[in-house]
């Protein structure tokens, strides 16, 4: 399959990038920097400039032609909640949210019958903490949007989320603000990629935890 992975670059998209390639699937990357194709997934323009590129793989061979599109980027302020600014909410909302309704959106009629979208969410749709509210509220809206957008999918296209709990291989980072919560490898993560992009259900959330 030829699939487009936006944020390859990080702990996750490194993992799902590493696992799709294992399994012999051709990976086109799209991310700001260090990427087949440059892409600001919060910028709209940037987005259809990423499918016109996709489009011109495609006339030019058809083997090139994108069976699916996943997402492992995606960014939201970590504050507290009095502290939170209304720029902050929207900015998260922009980052993770709307990004990837939009490249949906986009997706809809530029991409064939049979493709796929596998986007991003996480724990703190269904186990909130402190300063991740706006996490909790983009996560929440993800998941909704995925479920209300494969009742809708043009043809045989199908959409799905993954929501990982805190990687092990984070935790120097974030492992105080996810005290008490158990940990996984990111590698689990990178399978239910493979899962949502390989099988054939859709509407779900796979929770990794």
């Amino acid at each position: 399959m030829n699939i487009v992975l936006i944020g390859a670059h990080g702990t996750l998209g490194t993992a799902v990038h590493t696992a799709l390639r294992e399994r012999g699937h051709r990976v086109v990357t799209a991310s700001r920097t260090r990427a087949d194709i440059t892409l600001d997934i919060t910028d709209p323009a940037s987005v259809r400039a990423m499918y016109d590129a996709l489009d011109a793989r495609a006339a030019a061979d058809p083997a090139e032609a994108v069976d699916a599109v996943a997402v492992a980027a995606g960014s939201v302020p970590w504050r507290p909640l009095e502290d939170l600014t209304a720029d902050e909410v929207r900015q998260g909302l922009e980052g993770k949210a709307v990004s990837q309704i939009e490249l949906v959106r986009q997706g809809l009629h530029r991409l064939p019958a049979h493709a796929s979208y596998t986007l991003v969410t996480g724990i703190l749709a269904r186990e909130p903490l402190r300063t991740g509210a706006v996490a909790s509220l983009v996560n929440g809206a993800v998941e909704a949007f995925v479920r209300a957008a494969a009742v809708e999918l043009p043809g045989r296209q199908r959409i799905n989320a993954v929501s990982p709990t805190v990687f092990e291989e984070s935790l120097d980072a974030y492992g105080e603000t996810f005290a008490g919560c158990d940990p996984v490898p990111v590698g689990r993560a990178a399978r239910a990629y493979v899962k949502s992009i390989e099988g054939h259900r859709t509407g779900e959330v796979f929770r990794v935890e």
